[in-house]
């Protein structure tokens, strides 16, 4: 069946074209246009309407050079359906190099937003319903806080079997089932219906190569899943993800000091092992980091100093803990091997 058209804006793409819409959110107080960019690429064929987007939170940018390398992939040539690519949704706070918007408000807490609310919650109504209102599937790329590492994993609902096959399509080793928090875009858009995502990797303000590739190879499987673009040439099938962690919890500093981490993210850790160390400047005062219970480490902190409390390990608990990092080991052994964007080189 022949695709419409699809109009974001005001401006209509038809079938088989595709364009970059610049929707109009702000006017600086420099007079300096400020707009929301979406490049849209309409299939000729009738299909879904996956929404990717990235930097809701301003300084989490391994999402906006997974888009620009997805947009680069000669499968949409050939789509069925339509994609809105969005790499950049808190362009704000992009700019400015910030999680935050500059009223200080997290855009990621400001759905579904209001025409006459706060900036954070003008610029979240107006991406929900210049963008999202058209999507039918949606992931949310992210990564982890500023001083902090997340290895690569998929965040969702999994009581909702559209995101729960669109999680175990990505094809990470890790799953989580995270709540659905009030004024998050995953939230939003559950309660209308839609099946959204998280892919959650690498460090804020920093390229991680392995996680932007496994992003971008990630998106190619949800698009084969929800046959927007075809299948392998060679036949594989996608790897799922077969892991759902339990449950996680933070390990903290239980004093301030210089933290000096001895696992790495990805490692399969035991009940009691050490972790690291937490130490004043002259090594008078040290003291270890211990594993509370058995897991995988799925994030970690990678600022040296930190004060009592602070969140040091991010640790994953799992049935089968052994056999999930055999999987992680071999997921990042395997990442340059697997196909997906091909003749980009490496950011090192």
């Amino acid at each position: 069946m022949a695709n419409s058209v699809v109009e974001i804006a005001g401006v209509r793409v038809a079938p088989g074209q595709r364009q970059t819409v610049d929707i109009p959110a702000a006017l600086m107080y420099t007079h300096n246009p400020m707009t929301l960019p979406v490049h849209v690429v309409n299939g000729r064929r009738d299909g879904p309407c996956l929404v990717v987007c990235a930097a809701i939170h301003g300084d989490e940018i391994n999402g906006v050079e997974i888009i620009r390398r997805l947009l680069q992939h000669r499968s949409l040539n050939k789509l069925s359906g339509v994609l809105l690519a969005v790499p950049i949704v808190n362009v704000f706070g992009f700019t400015d190099r910030s999680r935050y918007l500059p009223d200080r408000r997290d855009l990621n807490r400001s759905f579904p937003g209001s025409e006459r609310g706060s900036l954070a919650g003008r610029i979240a109504n107006l991406f929900k319903t210049e963008v999202l209102d058209h999507a039918t599937h949606i992931i949310d790329l992210h990564t982890a806080a500023i001083h902090r590492d997340n290895l690569p994993q998929v965040r969702a609902n999994l009581d909702d079997a559209g995101a729960e096959s669109m999680a175990r399509a990505f094809g990470t080793p890790v799953m989580i089932n995270t709540p659905l928090i009030e004024g998050s875009l995953r939230h939003t858009m559950d309660q209308a219906g839609i099946s959204a995502i998280t892919y959650e990797a690498g460090e804020a303000l920093r390229f991680n190569e392995a996680a932007i590739g496994a992003g971008v190879r990630g998106i190619m499987r949800v698009m084969r899943h929800l046959g927007m673009i075809a299948r392998s040439r060679s036949g594989r099938r996608a790897v799922e993800s077969n892991y759902v962690a339990n449950s996680s919890s933070w390990v903290r500093a239980e004093q301030d000091g210089i933290f000096r981490a001895v696992v790495a993210l990805g490692a399969h850790v035991r009940k009691g092992q050490l972790l690291g160390y937490v130490s004043d400047p002259f090594g008078e005062r040290e003291i270890t980091v211990d594993a509370p219970f058995s897991g995988i480490v799925i994030g970690r902190n990678n600022l040296p100093l930190v004060h009592e409390g602070e969140a040091l390990f991010h640790i994953a608990r799992f049935d089968a803990a052994g056999k999930v990092a055999r999987d992680v080991e071999e997921f990042s052994r395997n990442l340059a091997e697997e196909e997906g964007w091909q003749g980009e080189p490496p950011i090192v």
